[in-house]
Formats: C-alpha cells, structure tokens, sequence
C-alpha cells in the first residue's frame, strides 16, 4: 500500500454490512442534487473499485435500479442504509457515503457541489473525479 493511503472502515446503521476502504486522508466528496442523493442526504466518495473491500454482509445486501438500470444501489436489507454503490457516472467506481465511513481517519473533506437534477447537461464536470 501507498505510504500516503489509509484504510478508512465503515458500515451501515446496524453494522451487519461493513467494509474497508483505502485512500488519503484529505478527501473529496461530491453533493450531489439528483432525486436519489438528495432526499437521502448522500455525500459521494468515489473510489477506484480496488480500493473497496466489503469485509461483511454480501448477503443482507439489495439492489435497487433505476432509470437507465447502470447505477446499481445496494442497501442493507436490516436496516435499510445505503453505504454504497456503483453509480452512473463512474460505473468503474465506487461511492462509498461519506456518512457511513465510522472511522477516526479522514482528516479534512473538499465537498464538491454537482447539480444532479440536470445529470446530462453537467455529468463531464466530475468525469474526472476519483480519490
């Protein structure tokens, strides 16, 4: 591992998903105003898939699509929290929600606005985003 990169650890409200994550310290994330994120508040940090490890709970995960079916939107069918997921505009990724990484080791977070509620008009602003 990069001497850089940590690993950040994080779950869903009720601790049965539970997953590890390798970045810096100093993160950015994106807030985004699309119907889905909005209403439930999520703050994207968008990591290369090699960088997720889900160490617990495959199976009390579901997914749910919608729209054009390429983000894929997996919850913890207990408690319903959406700790993170493959989204439509970096299918290659991961958007782990920065509300759900319980760990004491990110330092400072940049918050990117995206205005997601016009995704087509904006989605090459943050094309090159990833931590």
């Amino acid at each position: 591992m990069n001497k850089n990169m940590i690993t950040h650890l994080g779950s869903c409200h009720c601790k049965q998903i539970q997953f590890e994550v390798t970045g810096k310290n100093n993160i950015q994330v994106l807030d985004c105003s699309c119907s889905i994120c909005s209403i439930v508040n999520y703050k994207h940090y968008v990591v290369d898939k090699s960088q997720f490890k889900l160490l617990k709970g495959k199976k009390h995960l579901s997914t749910y699509t919608f729209n054009t079916k390429v983000a894929k939107h997996m919850f913890c069918k207990i408690c319903g929290i959406k700790s993170f997921y493959i989204p439509r505009s970096h299918p290659e990724s991961i958007s782990i929600n920065l509300n759900c990484i319980n760990s004491k080791t990110i330092n400072k977070v940049k918050i990117i606005k995206f205005d997601g509620k016009h995704w087509k008009k904006n989605i090459n602003k943050i094309k090159s985003l990833r931590n």
